[in-house]
């Protein structure tokens, strides 16, 4: 069969036909354990009942209608996500990448409204924001950014950790009027700052008035043990964003504002066809219901503890290992040498992980995982790591 897809990714030899919770099926019925779940988006598993339900009952009622009416289920969930983030309005889209833009736009408004001429943001080495063109111009990464020249400009870059560059940034730049940063680095092969990081950037950008952007869209949602990563230092940022697990699979984003920055936006200014449509909106708030009702923040954590302590008791002087980091149930173990050949043989033995940087298998399961399937998990990772390449 002709294959008209344009040449944009390299997928494993595996399709599946349905999914149950943490497993997914293939087309003969072999089924494969979820160590990724579709890169963080399905946090509730697969085929999850309320959540079909839902989806079912929605779309036979009303599946858009624009945003030139009210939506009552978009307006209950963003007091949901205001809620959870602690912040004050949000806008909806469609994927990460563009609440990030709905981000960096408010950032040229609040710095022109300051008579700022070309506004600022201090952006991190190694990040990922997204692939539309303001998105990657913000990530750190050449391998991303090759190729889409000239870039959108306005970013200044500073190491990942180091609150001490931004400083510095501060002092010879008087044109900054933001700083984005993820609180933990996904693609980049799960790195965590330094404790108190995140809480120096808070006083950095109140010491300058600028406004502090955490994107959270693979941290965020339970996936750390905390409704957003951020949380675990009890920093309020001024805009946060947010989508992969917010619809458990249906495409939906969220930029959340609080302060001057939630006002930033006028009609007009911004908008999305699709973004906070009926279907979409009323799903995100059973998933966060759920997420609640579950206590998936605190199931996130303790699950990913005991994953956390297998892999250092079990991989605890292993060569192969650089170095295995983690939050809840975002977990990364990075090797010595390429590890994407592990990907393969994973899913030769039934479950289905991804690489990140080529040499850090990256862990994302569905946060509903028993205590089986994690040590499942560890088991197969542990084992592939061991055995000769």
């Amino acid at each position: 069969m002709t294959n008209h897809l344009m040449n944009t990714y390299a997928p494993l030899p595996v399709s599946f036909k349905c999914g149950e919770g943490a497993w997914l099926f293939d087309e003969s019925g072999k089924r494969y354990l979820d160590a990724i779940s579709g890169l963080g988006v399905c946090a509730l598993g697969h085929a999850h009942p309320e959540v079909a339900r839902v989806i079912a009952e929605q779309s036979a009622a009303l599946i858009h209608c624009g945003n030139l009416v009210r939506i009552p289920w978009q307006e209950k969930l963003a007091g949901k996500v205001a809620e959870v983030t602690a912040m004050d309005r949000v806008f909806f889209g469609n994927s990460g990448a563009e609440a990030i833009e709905c981000a960096l736009k408010i950032t040229r408004i609040v710095g022109h409204a300051r008579k700022i001429d070309t506004p600022g943001v201090v952006v991190m080495e190694h990040s990922f924001h997204g692939r539309t063109m303001a998105a990657l111009s913000a990530t750190g990464s050449r391998k991303v950014q090759a190729g889409f020249e000239p870039l959108v400009s306005g970013f200044l870059r500073a190491p990942f950790g180091d609150a001490d560059a931004i400083r510095k940034i501060a002092r010879h730049h008087d044109e900054v009027t933001a700083v984005l940063v993820e609180p933990i680095q996904g693609e980049a092969g799960i790195r965590i700052p330094p404790a108190g990081y995140l809480s120096e950037l808070r006083s950095i950008c109140d010491e300058n008035g600028w406004l502090l952007i955490f994107d959270e869209i693979q941290s965020g949602l339970c996936r750390t043990g905390k409704w957003y990563a951020h949380q675990h230092e009890d920093v309020r940022p001024d805009i946060v964003t947010t989508a992969k697990a917010l619809a458990n699979g249906l495409p939906i984003s969220a930029c959340a504002a609080g302060g001057a920055a939630a006002e930033a936006m006028t009609p007009g200014r911004h908008g999305s066809t699709f973004g906070g449509n009926p279907l979409v909106s009323r799903t995100a708030c059973t998933v966060l219901d759920i997420m609640k009702s579950e206590d998936l923040c605190g199931r996130a954590a303790s699950t990913g503890d005991c994953m956390m302590d297998a892999f250092r008791t079990r991989l605890d002087g292993n060569p192969r290992v650089k170095e295995i980091r983690g939050k809840g149930l975002m977990i990364g173990v990075e090797l010595g040498q390429d590890a994407n050949h592990l990907r393969q043989r994973a899913l030769e033995r039934g479950v289905l992980l991804n690489v990140t940087q080529d040499r850090v298998i990256r862990l994302l399961p569905p946060l509903i995982i028993d205590r089986e399937q994690a040590e499942h998990i560890v088991d197969v990772v542990c084992a592939l790591v061991e055995e000769r390449p």
